[in-house]
């Protein structure tokens, strides 16, 4: 079946990695790319390497969104938007949809529904909730860890969090730690948005290595409510981001201490039977590297212990995985089709 796609916020990379990741989806079809700032430009004129696929094809504004939709009775509705602002256009995306009385789904990509209260939202992000009545038909998991959504749409997890949650709540789930989780993570200059910042300059940025707000990432307030959400466990996660010198891609290393006496093969195994069902994730009887899974929606994971210590390391491509990807593996599940469609092609390994 033809279900049509919007994307709001369509103009940043994870907007960009939707396009690409739509192109070749058999299910999903573009109605329309919502930019303000670029409305009236060609796709291809922000996405030169799209310009084939969605030659002719332009970005809309809000006010046009309607007339997009004409012939549309079932849609797919992406936000890419930034973090509250997404919100706002969820909800007047969702007006339309319903004065159309299309049958629509919602994944947001921003950190607008992944807290269950504005309260929540609004002291970690230091702004206001532009639409806390909506709230209570969003979910907010990752598809290994949640097997059915009890609401209509998805708030997917961060980029940084995805990687987190993937090689943290198996040891939770599997009772191999009660005790703090110490992170430390670093992610590719993609994960800082399109707009340039002083921290993805690139003379900054290239060669370079350096860690960023230690033990005060956004990001540990919605890891420590998911970890105890998939596993029934609240964690204390001791988190430490680092900027490193490539455009894309997130490494994780979570350590604990183990709460009895427990085996590599054993971690392997709790690994093994947290995601037996995943598609997308691999258990590495090696370290997992950034090559392998960069441009893909794989993510490798893998373990080591020592005494009474465990390691787990993750590796996934923060663009898709950790976003795009993420967001079209639930809106396949959203929409009853296969889980893996549209996302099962490989990493290009020599990037």
């Amino acid at each position: 079946m033809t279900i049509h796609a919007v994307i709001l916020g369509a103009t940043g990379y994870v907007s960009g990695e939707l396009l690409r990741l739509l192109a070749g989806h058999p299910d999903f079809r573009l109605a329309a790319a919502v930019s303000t700032s670029k409305s009236g430009n060609s796709i291809g004129s922000v996405f030169p390497h799209l310009d084939a696929h969605f030659a002719g094809q332009t970005f809309c504004s809000m006010d046009a969104l309607a007339e997009t939709l004409e012939n549309v009775d079932r849609l797919a509705l992406f936000s890419a938007a930034p973090h509250a602002a997404s919100a706002g256009l969820v909800s007047q995306a969702l007006v339309i949809a319903a004065d159309k009385d299309l049958e629509v789904h919602v994944v947001d990509s921003s950190a607008d529904f992944r807290y269950s209260t504005a309260t929540e939202f609004e002291r970690v992000y230091g702004a206001k909730h532009e639409a806390p009545d909506m709230l209570a038909d969003f979910s907010c998991a990752l598809p290994e860890h949640l097997t059915t959504a009890d609401s209509p749409h998805i708030g997917h997890p961060g980029c940084f969090a995805t990687a987190m949650l993937l090689a943290s709540v198996p040891l939770y789930r599997s009772n191999l730690t009660d005790g703090p989780l110490f992170v430390s993570g670093i992610t590719g200059s993609t994960g800082s948005g399109r707009s340039p910042q002083a921290g993805t300059h690139h003379p900054e940025r290239h060669s370079n290595l350096y860690a960023y707000k230690p033990l005060s990432h956004r990001h540990v307030p919605e890891v420590e409510n998911l970890i105890e959400k998939a596993s029934g466990k609240r964690a204390a996660v001791r988190f430490v981001p680092h900027s490193g010198p490539f455009a894309r891609g997130i490494y994780i290393t979570a350590q604990a201490m183990l709460a009895s006496n427990v085996t590599r093969d054993d971690a392997l195994q709790a690994l093994e039977s947290c995601y037996a069902s995943s598609e997308f994730v691999r258990i590495v009887d090696a370290t997992p590297k950034l090559k392998n899974v960069v441009a893909s929606n794989y993510a490798h994971i893998g373990t080591d212990v020592s005494n009474d210590s465990i390691v787990v390391t993750c590796a996934i491509d923060n663009l898709v995985k950790g976003a795009a990807g993420g967001a079209v593996q639930w809106m396949n599940r959203l929409w009853s089709l296969p889980e893996s469609s549209g996302l099962t092609a490989p990493p290009p390994a020599w990037t």
